[in-house]
């Protein structure tokens, strides 16, 4: 059998074992410990995808993990040279850029799970990396979807997404470090930001927040911000997750900070404003007046959202004299048949809306699709024509359920759906009294948050009118030459054309 047969083919006697014996040494994270191939084999003992190879004719041990490279790399760089050479060219082959000698254990044992290969050889150890697992394609994001400008997203590998973003940011300024979460996992962290466009402190402190996670797994980028946030307990998110490219190269480029997460799709970004989450990316990529007529239609929808269902409790069961003579009529003869209160009737449907919404997330795409529409039209109607709800209700608990899905953040979305119950308690009990404490609760709340250390409502708390013009507006490009002020820029000018 040839050399480059037996890297390929050959099995060790571990691999054919089916029971093995728990090792009677005590292993050391030491870094200070020599890397030797025994101490490799008793870190990585009842490892089955762990791969052990020897080549006695150059006395050489090859160890790695067969599913972390890729087959042109491993060809490349190790089958093919290994299979043509002579013991006594080995130590010259080794000597090439790519094979990197290890000192220490801890070194090596990293490499190893990072996608490296370890070549023994006599006393020395080499590491070369040949790290490629297959990885989803990068596709069009399912979540954020826009009708003009890319379609390409974020995918689980974080050396893809790095590559994504470098391809937008052709600059050395941009920067990146690597950290390390979870004391099992160990799940790389890439922080990114610009250099001379963003503010130091924000780079350092969400740095030292990582740093300071103690956890043994954290998966997903959306699971990250929930150890590093600023308020934990609030429904709100304080750090915007996209994944979207496009989106995160302006992210950075107005002076904020990124983090990748390597298994996760999604991009973190900081410090954020609730006002964030109500803008997208088809804003920029059409006329300014469209953008900002689409803005103030989200707004819009916002309150809609959050106060029509409750509005409808509250003048249905404490104002009557809010409503006109002639509607009022129409919602009595509606409610004639109904025997719950109110706040009971809203509450149902709005859960039965929300159940509607689950299932139909849950399930395969074009089930969940047709669970959605006839299960909203079918139970609907049914509740009508059995006396459990009013057609007014309907309208209001549809009215709602629609706005909420024209607000582009999911997880923005998602804390303003719960909101909504707590008004309607709010207002089924103590009428609109109730819904205006329910309101100012909300704001009082908003402007004690932070995000990195600043104000959540900015430009609104503190007061800034420059940064409104890409707020609540989504002013001509000629007139957005500032970056925003809640980045704290060193270098605030981003727009030096003339209108």
């Amino acid at each position: 059998m040839s050399i480059l047969q037996r890297i390929f083919f050959s099995r060790t006697k571990k691999e054919n074992e089916f029971t093995i014996p728990l090792p009677n040494i005590e292993l050391s994270n030491d870094s200070a410990t020599v890397p030797s191939l025994q101490h490799t084999l008793d870190n990585f003992i009842n490892c089955y995808d762990f791969v052990h190879r020897n080549l006695p004719e150059i006395n050489v041990d090859l160890v790695y993990f067969g599913h972390l490279l890729g087959n042109d790399e491993f060809t490349r760089d190790i089958a093919t040279p290994f299979a043509n050479i002579q013991a006594n060219e080995v130590g010259l082959l080794l000597q090439r850029s790519h094979y990197h000698q290890i000192f220490d254990s801890k070194s090596l044992i990293k490499g190893i799970l990072d996608g490296g290969v370890a070549i023994f050889h006599q006393e020395n150890v080499y590491l070369i990396n040949a790290y490629k697992p297959d990885s989803r394609t990068v596709q069009q994001s399912e979540t954020e979807s826009v009708i003009t400008g890319p379609h390409d997203s974020f995918v689980e590998t974080a050396v893809i997404n790095l590559s994504l973003i470098r391809r937008r940011v052709k600059s050395s300024h941009l920067k990146v470090l690597k950290l390390e979460v979870g004391e099992v996992t160990k799940s790389d962290v890439y922080i990114l930001y610009i250099d001379g466009i963003v503010n130091m402190e924000y780079v350092n402190e969400l740095v030292k927040r990582i740093r300071s996670i103690e956890v043994d797994a954290v998966h997903d980028g959306n699971m990250l911000v929930q150890y590093i946030d600023d308020c934990p307990n609030s429904l709100f998110p304080l750090f915007p997750a996209s994944e979207r490219t496009d989106s995160a190269v302006s992210r950075l480029v107005a002076g904020r900070v990124l983090a990748i997460l390597d298994g996760s799709p999604s991009v973190i970004s900081a410090p954020a404003s609730f006002f964030e989450f109500f803008s997208s990316p088809d804003d920029y990529y059409q006329r300014w007046a469209l953008g900002t007529a689409t803005r103030a239609l989200r707004f819009i929808a916002f309150l809609v959202t959050v106060t029509f269902t409750s509005l409808y409790v509250s003048v249905t069961t404490y104002h009557y004299e809010m409503i006109p003579e002639t509607l009022l009529l129409t919602i009595t003869e509606s409610r004639s048949r109904v025997p719950f209160p109110p706040i009971y009737e809203a509450l149902l449907m709005e859960i039965m809306i929300e159940l509607l919404r689950e299932a139909g997330a849950r399930l395969p795409t074009k089930i969940g699709q047709t669970i959605g529409i006839v299960g909203g039209i079918v139970i609907g109607q049914a509740a009508v024509q059995a006396g459990f709800t009013s057609n007014i209700l309907i309208i209001a608990v549809a009215s709602s359920a629609i706005a909420s899905f024209v607000i582009p953040s999911y997880i923005m979305s998602a804390s303003i759906r719960l909101i909504r119950f707590g008004l309607i308690i709010l207002a089924g009990t103590l009428g609109n009294l109730g819904l205006m404490m329910g309101i100012a609760i909300i704001i009082i709340h908003l402007s004690g948050l932070t995000s990195l250390n600043t104000s959540y409502l900015t430009p609104v708390s503190p007061m800034n009118f420059k940064d409104w013009r890409d707020v609540f507006v989504r002013a001509p490009f000629w007139a957005l030459k500032e970056r925003p002020a809640q980045s704290k820029s060193p270098n605030q000018l981003r727009n030096k054309m003339k209108k």
